[in-house]
């Protein structure tokens, strides 16, 4: 008779994790999204986790006191605000007039670190910096992002260096027009000091192929890089009302509706899609917060006036969000500063078709003339061709777009993005440090 051999249980490893980002949620953006989901993840998992952050909730609070701010400061650890089982520290910002000048200034002195503080568009938060120098309590790992607001990714790595424990970056790389090799985004997301702190990460994660091969060039070693990828619970953004929707925008159920959703502003297209938009009789629904280039070329070119067509719906609540997709029939994106576009597979999952330019990581999510259509980036003329015929084709429409939902649950799982990241920092965590 054979023995029977004892039953081993391997409880998961549970760790101490520091979350280095330029601002959190309730904050709207990408990279703050993402990092949202990770940390609860991680929390749900058993893990510890703390983010630092700034108070800002508008980009603009950077550098200016106009832009919004969370009211909450900076607290211990111990008396840090918990949000969804995440500790949050949020740290008050440093603005004044005529500081972009001074940093601009300042950033000249050529030490990499000393340019990683110095960048204008910086939310400088010196109780961060402080913090990092001090902090002495539980930590197995630092992971931070996002490219180019690189003074919590300086933070990050100062605490990283003085405590011994892995350090972890996701830049979000803007890659820009791949056409131009004086693309003012790229070179902007591939400073020496950006590349400096490439090369400091015990692991980078990167989101398409082509980001991948961006870091790799920039001479970060192939087995520290890290195709990871976004994911979409459908969910999360399917399931609104399209008659109500249509409704308040005043749509009939017959017309054909082009949306819009992001930070709107000339990177991410909003301005181009206006352009492309000007000679189509058909409606356009902007919906996001407004950036100031995009708010400037409103103003100045009479749009209200001569584009009754054009609603700005301003930002959305989950709710807002899940009619949006539902109401419209076309999602346009013609983006020169995404590092993947999470709204495409949101705009996927209700089955919406998507347009955009073939630059930075929408180039390798979308699949033209499979799940999408993809023009060259700054082409107007080519992306209101490609709007007009979308318009002007309901089975094109419908066929482009089942084509993208079906690759969610195949390729865009946000549980298999999120354990990748996991069992890294268990790898990393596990690994005898230098």
């Amino acid at each position: 008779m054979v023995g029977l051999l004892p039953v081993v249980t391997t409880l998961p490893r549970l760790m101490h994790v520091a979350h280095f980002i330029q601002r959190y949620s309730p904050a709207l953006g990408g990279s703050e999204a993402y990092f949202a989901r990770l940390s609860r993840h991680l929390a749900s998992s058993g893990d510890q986790v703390t983010v630092w952050t700034s108070n800002a909730l508008a980009l603009e609070a950077f550098w200016s006191r106009a832009g919004q701010v969370c009211n909450a400061t900076s607290l211990p650890v111990e008396q840090g605000v918990n949000e969804g089982g995440v500790a949050v520290r949020r740290y008050p910002l440093w603005r004044f007039p005529g500081r972009r000048y001074l940093l601009k200034a300042l950033s000249l002195f050529p030490n990499r670190y000393w340019q990683c503080l110095t960048q204008p568009c910086n939310p400088i938060c010196f109780g961060m910096r402080r913090d990092a120098k001090c902090y002495d309590g539980p930590l197995d790992l630092v992971h931070a992002s996002a490219f180019p607001y690189t003074w919590p990714i300086a933070c990050a790595l100062r605490l990283a260096r003085r405590r011994r424990v892995p350090f972890v970056l996701t830049p979000f790389l803007h890659l820009g027009d791949p056409d131009d090799p004086n693309d003012p985004i790229r070179r902007s997301y591939t400073a020496p000091h950006l590349r400096w702190l490439l090369r400091q990460a015990d692991a980078v994660f990167v989101q398409t192929p082509s980001e991948r091969a961006a870091v790799v060039a920039l001479g970060v070693a192939e087995e520290r890089v890290l195709l990871q990828g976004l994911g979409v619970d459908p969910a999360e953004c399917t399931g609104g009302n399209r008659e109500r929707a249509r409704a308040q925008w005043q749509v009939r159920s017959d017309e054909v509706v082009i949306g819009h959703l992001a930070n709107l502003s000339w990177e991410k297209g909003s301005i181009d899609l206006l352009e492309a938009t000007a000679q189509i009789p058909v409606r356009l629904v902007l919906a996001g917060s407004e950036m100031s280039n995009f708010q400037r070329f409103w103003r100045a070119g009479s749009v209200s006036d001569s584009r009754p067509q054009v609603l700005r719906l301003g930002v959305l609540d989950e709710t807002q969000k899940r009619d949006f997709f539902a109401g419209i029939d076309v999602f346009a994106l013609p983006s020169r500063s995404d590092s993947f576009g999470l709204v495409l597979l949101e705009a996927w999952a209700n089955g919406v078709v998507c347009v955009g330019y073939r630059a930075g990581g929408i180039a390798d999510v979308i699949r033209h003339e499979q799940d999408g259509l993809l023009v060259p980036c700054g082409d107007i003329d080519g992306l209101a061709y490609a709007l007009v015929r979308l318009c002007a084709d309901a089975n094109l429409r419908s066929r482009l777009g089942e084509q993208g939902r079906q690759r969610l649950p195949l390729e865009f799982r946000w549980q298999d993005k999120l354990d990748l990241v996991r069992e890294t920092y268990v790898r990393l965590t596990s690994e005898p440090r230098p």
